[in-house]
């Protein structure tokens, strides 16, 4: 079944709502779909020039996602101390020595219909979710969640305790976007379709989202989200936690600030070098 096939299948699928369970056909595509996930031959967003976020939302792939789910009952998937329950279309991930991951013991998991690159890390314990896509390279550190369909760039280092968010639904909405060459600090947290551009560096503690403006200093402008785009961090910008004064009403009277993630430089020789320790760690 080509690329093609497939989707004008899983459309079919999904459009017949509740009628699909129970239904192999319906079955049949999913499977195919989860296993093109896997082996990165469709992923939930794709690169795209002409888009206005140089992002394309897969909206069928979501769905045929989607459809799993509904197709899927609850299961045991019993392992060595622990059982998981889950819907039987969703299995753990399981990688051989061929398929170039490192998944380092201490509780990690990889949810079926994620694709994860050779030379991925995965430091324990993390989670990676159904229709994300890991590039070659990246690092997913302890406590770290890859949310669903969100798409991580190469050589990407996700530190530890960040958050990817996901979404399935709705289903044309964009998932979070960490283009190649990213540092995410511990304890980041991405949301909301945010992308974040080539290179560009989060330090630890910064928290975007579609409500969050960010304050480029070198630049003197205030990126904002607007009805057609998303929350876009620059290529090669390096984000810090900041804050800002309330100026008016009891939050001006009480000195209060509210948080504020502030664009202090862009990338350059000296953030490289202190960003070099990434390459001994993989």
């Amino acid at each position: 079944m080509t690329i093609s096939q497939l989707q004008t299948t899983i459309e079919l699928h999904f459009s017949a709502g509740r009628a699909a369970i129970g239904d192999q056909a319906a079955m049949t595509a999913f499977l195919a779909l989860r296993a093109a996930l896997e082996r990165g031959e469709v992923r939930a967003a794709s690169p795209d020039a002409d888009s206005p976020t140089k992002w394309r939302v897969n909206a069928w792939v979501k769905q045929g996602i989607l459809l799993g789910f509904r197709l899927g009952v609850f299961e045991e998937f019993p392992s060595p101390g622990l059982c998981f329950v889950d819907k039987s279309t969703y299995p753990v991930r399981h990688f051989g020595r061929g398929d170039g991951v490192r998944v380092v013991p201490g509780g990690s998991s990889v949810r079926s219909g994620a694709y994860v690159a050779n030379g991925v890390v995965c430091m324990p314990p993390m989670y990676i979710n159904v229709g994300a896509w890991v590039d070659e390279g990246t690092m997913v550190d302890s406590h770290a969640l890859v949310g669903s369909c969100a798409q991580i760039g190469s050589r990407v280092h996700l530190s530890a305790a960040a958050q990817i968010g996901g979404v399935l639904e709705p289903i044309n909405a964009s998932p979070v976007v960490i283009e190649d060459d990213v540092l995410v600090g511990g304890n980041c947290g991405v949301y909301e379709g945010t992308i974040v551009r080539k290179g560009a560096v989060l330090a630890a503690g910064t928290i975007l989202t579609r409500g969050t403006p960010v304050f480029d200093l070198v630049n003197g402008v205030t990126l904002r989200t607007s009805a057609e785009l998303p929350l876009i961090i620059p290529e090669n910008a390096v984000v810090v936690p900041g804050s800002r004064a309330v100026t008016k009403g009891k939050g001006q009277e009480w000195g209060l600030s509210l948080y504020s993630p502030v664009i202090v430089k862009y990338r350059d020789d000296k953030t490289d070098l202190s960003t070099a320790l990434e390459d001994l760690l993989r």
